[in-house]
């Protein structure tokens, strides 16, 4: 976070010091400015200079022109079908739809950013490369839209450019199946750095939640339990698809070749696994998804109150430290103590762990 996001981290230790850097609990003084209008709009102006770096960048990697003044919703993570990269795919078409029945509507205009790699071998995972890439080319040229919603793929996806879009994303996908995800890291560094969360309860999402507040994190979808009921039960995706007429037109509109003129069956393998196996139940989370999206948008015209929301992630995140989680291992898994060590170039007035080394 000091590396990447060196406006954030000046704000942050103008309010509490500098400590919070090697002691990420200090974090939670920073709870207190969540309540100053003041300090509230010096959160937001910092993060608008961010997201403008980040609309320069791709204004200049891949000639697209983003607002940054737009919700920048943000999915940076390995493909994989149970990350469900697809799903938030079904949303954009799901917004470009309504535009289209409508094109006044009045939406809160966003720029959906994608990276992320697939595994050399998973054709699946490269078909949903393709549906996104495909689904912006439509979108970002179709003059209803105008400019209301963007979306962009960055490719060759690294932890270098990462650090370019941790600190620029308002909203943080985070919507794998339930039951899915071993743990998660990518979440906690988007909340670290004031995004708000999308997710089910999934992974860390569940002990973020926990942290940052239910109020301040937006929660859509079957739990793990649920996901297991309904798949012994007999889980049938095309009752889904045959009785949601936003969802029918959404696949329809992949089926039909909307998104690949040139190739109308391109995406013929993707829509017959969604319809006839769908092993990550994304037709049975797709209206919650949606319902829990309007509820993001709505939020985000309150730019005040998101601002708050964002401060108070940042401010909860301490406990995500790994120091933390080492000395927890440490006192319940293994049952070691701490050894005081006397640190190099110290004057020896004091001893023990914490003490800065000042060389």
């Amino acid at each position: 976070m000091v590396q990447s996001n060196p406006r954030l981290s000046f704000l942050i230790s103008e309010k509490i010091g500098d400590r919070w850097i090697t002691h990420l609990d200090e974090l939670r003084n920073l709870e207190p400015f969540a309540e100053d209008h003041e300090f509230r709009k010096r959160w937001r102006e910092t993060q608008e200079g961010t997201k403008a770096e980040l609309a320069a960048y791709i204004k200049q990697r891949l000639n697209i022109e983003v607002d940054p003044q737009s919700l920048f919703d943000v999915q940076v993570k390995r493909l994989h079908e149970y990350k469900r990269q697809h799903l938030n795919v079904l949303h954009i078409i799901t917004l470009y739809n309504r535009i289209r029945q409508n094109p006044n509507l009045d939406i809160t205009p966003r720029t959906f950013i994608f990276g992320g790699k697939a595994a050399p071998g998973y054709k699946m995972a490269k078909l949903i490369i393709k549906l996104i890439t495909s689904v912006g080319d439509v979108v970002n040229h179709d003059r209803d839209v105008q400019g209301r919603l963007k979306v962009v793929f960055l490719p060759d996806y690294n932890v270098t450019l990462g650090q370019r879009v941790y600190p620029a994303a308002d909203l943080s996908e985070q919507i794998s199946t339930a039951g899915k995800e071993a743990s998660g890291t990518g979440n906690m560094k988007f909340a670290m750095n004031g995004s708000l969360t999308i997710g089910t309860l999934d992974g860390a999402n569940i002990e973020i939640r926990q942290e940052v507040g239910e109020e301040n994190f937006f929660l859509f979808g079957l739990t793990a339990p649920e996901v297991a009921d309904l798949k012994e039960k007999g889980y049938s995706p095309r009752d889904y698809y045959n009785g949601n007429p936003d969802l029918k037109a959404v696949i329809d509109a992949i089926a039909g070749g909307t998104f690949s003129p040139d190739e109308p069956n391109l995406f013929k393998p993707l829509i017959d696994s969604l319809l006839d196996r769908d092993d990550y139940l994304l037709l049975a989370d797709y209206q919650r998804y949606i319902e829990c999206q309007d509820k993001v948008s709505e939020a985000y015209r309150d730019l005040d109150r998101w601002s708050q929301m964002s401060i108070l992630n940042t401010a909860r995140m301490g406990k995500f430290s790994s120091d933390r989680s080492i000395r927890q291992y440490c006192q319940e898994i293994w049952k070691a103590e701490p050894i005081a060590v006397k640190l190099c170039g110290y004057d020896g007035s004091q001893e023990g762990i914490g003490v800065r080394c000042d060389l």
